[in-house]
């Protein structure tokens, strides 16, 4: 029998390679995204399309972090920037990582899984907080303290296996899984229709990364 992971599914192009990933490693996946308050639904139509295809369960919660807002993903009167700049961005969702690994937490206590997959980047990544290895070796702490699962002696394995890849070499590996990209959306201000502004740090990342992998880019720009 396979064991249980949850794999936390955007829609985007990191957390599709993260699900094949897991899948290669033998685990019998189950996807979860969040309906956060983010500006569109088009990733959550793409987490859709994505899960499946690959065959594996789906859940998409709502938390409705545009009620707290503090963000350009979440609030209508912060514009998404569409330039690079220095420190934290605005695009940063104030606790996401947080609030999303701890819902996958539970979700894992559930289902009786001990493993939970999420594809943070300290590479090509916005400068976020909660994408740095430290942050996560604290919350896989947190989970042995604040489950039952942890309290009787079992251990969460919380895996972040694009975390030192470059944005370039994520995307060699997931072709090298038969990842199809053009189902993804990486965009923070997509259309209805999953086209891709072009301009914002998602878009020039993940532009930059098919462009230092080699590969043809397979984004639907508006």
């Amino acid at each position: 029998m396979k064991p249980k992971a949850v794999v936390l599914l955007s829609g985007g192009l990191d957390s599709v390679t993260t699900l094949a990933l897991a899948q290669e490693q033998g685990f019998e996946c189950h996807a979860l995204s969040l309906d956060y308050g983010q500006r569109h639904d088009a990733e959550l139509a793409a987490a859709k399309r994505i899960a499946t295809g690959a065959g594996v369960e789906h859940k998409v919660v709502p938390i409705g972090l545009d009620v707290i807002g503090g963000s350009a993903l979440t609030d209508a009167a912060i514009a998404v920037p569409d330039h690079a700049g220095t420190g934290i961005p605005v695009t940063y969702v104030p606790a996401r990582n947080t609030v999303f690994l701890s819902l996958a937490l539970g979700w894992a206590e559930v289902l009786g899984a001990w493993d939970i997959f999420i594809g943070v980047n300290a590479v090509d990544y916005s400068g976020y907080p909660d994408c740095r290895p430290e942050y996560i070796a604290a919350f896989e702490r947190l989970a042995q303290l604040a489950t039952k699962g942890g309290a009787e002696g079992g251990r969460f394995r919380i895996h972040t296996p694009l975390i030192e890849l470059s944005k370039a070499e994520i995307i060699r590996t997931g072709l090298r899984l038969g990842v199809n990209y053009t189902d993804t959306v990486s965009c923070y201000s997509a259309d209805a229709d999953g086209r891709a502004c072009g301009v914002c740090d998602a878009c020039r990342l993940r532009a930059a990364g098919f462009r230092d992998a080699d590969v043809a880019d397979p984004t639907r720009y508006r």
